[in-house]
């Protein structure tokens, strides 16, 4: 079954058509700048473009950079303060003409990497966590998600685990590989203590040099780098568009 997945940044709203049986695209991604600022009324027309090229006409995925909640917006750090209380659905629904589904954009790139990447056939506890400018995390419970997890923002010694185990940390602080993983790893020993994951998977753009890094993490869980990475968020928002549309008729 084909559907439309959109992915929501801070710079970019990046879009593709999805095989949701095989988790691969069908189209070339086609990507437009985030407006700034991105406001309710700039971004559904952003959005709107996006549905136009593509002359989409069923159910849309979409990841949108905050905590959804009962479709309304409760954070919007990398979009305008305006979405804040607002129906995310709502807008786009009214902007585009087509049925949205709308979840955080870390669970839709989670939710991908469950199904079609690096956590496919694994049951249990999944913990997917990105590593880049700050880090974004999703956990799967036999492949079922729990939405708008920030596990990023625990604390760690006093500060936000970002602080110690974001990649932008690593790069800012110059650190070595192997003393960027020691913490690293005491960020994934703290979130293994509380969760017990039967597997952890690493995304952010820093997975592409895995090797640099994971041979020095030291938990009981397997730990292996994402596979879809770029890919995550659109393939993600496409399969919770068809599963939403499933539920629903």
């Amino acid at each position: 079954m084909e559907s439309l997945g959109i992915d929501i940044g801070g710079t970019g709203v990046k879009a593709a058509t999805v095989d949701t049986i095989t988790g691969k695209f069908t189209s070339e991604r086609f990507r437009l700048l985030t407006p700034k600022p991105a406001t309710p009324q700039a971004l559904s027309a952003t959005v709107a473009e996006v549905v136009k090229h593509f002359q989409w006409k069923e159910n849309v995925g979409c990841g949108f950079p905050g905590i959804i909640r009962k479709d309304l917006v409760h954070s919007a750090a990398n979009v305008s303060k305006k979405w804040m209380g607002q129906s995310v659905k709502a807008q786009f629904e009214v902007a585009t003409g087509c049925s949205f589904t709308v979840l955080n954009d870390a669970d839709v790139a989670g939710l991908a990497e469950a199904r079609f990447g690096a956590g496919r056939d694994h049951s249990g506890v999944v913990l997917v966590l990105t590593l880049g400018t700050g880090i974004g995390s999703a956990l799967l419970i036999d492949g079922i998600l729990v939405p708008n997890t920030e596990f990023g923002h625990i604390e760690l010694n006093g500060h936000s685990a970002e602080y110690w185990a974001a990649d932008r940390v690593r790069k800012a602080q110059k650190l070595t590989w192997k003393k960027w993983a020691n913490q690293v790893n005491m960020y994934l020993q703290a979130m293994e203590f509380y969760l017990s994951p039967d597997l952890i998977i690493l995304g952010g753009g820093v997975s592409s040099k895995h090797e640099k890094f994971i041979p020095h993490l030291k938990v009981s869980a397997p730990v292996v780098p994402a596979e879809l990475r770029n890919k995550a968020g659109i393939v993600g928002a496409a399969t919770a568009a068809i599963g939403s549309a499933q539920l629903t008729a």
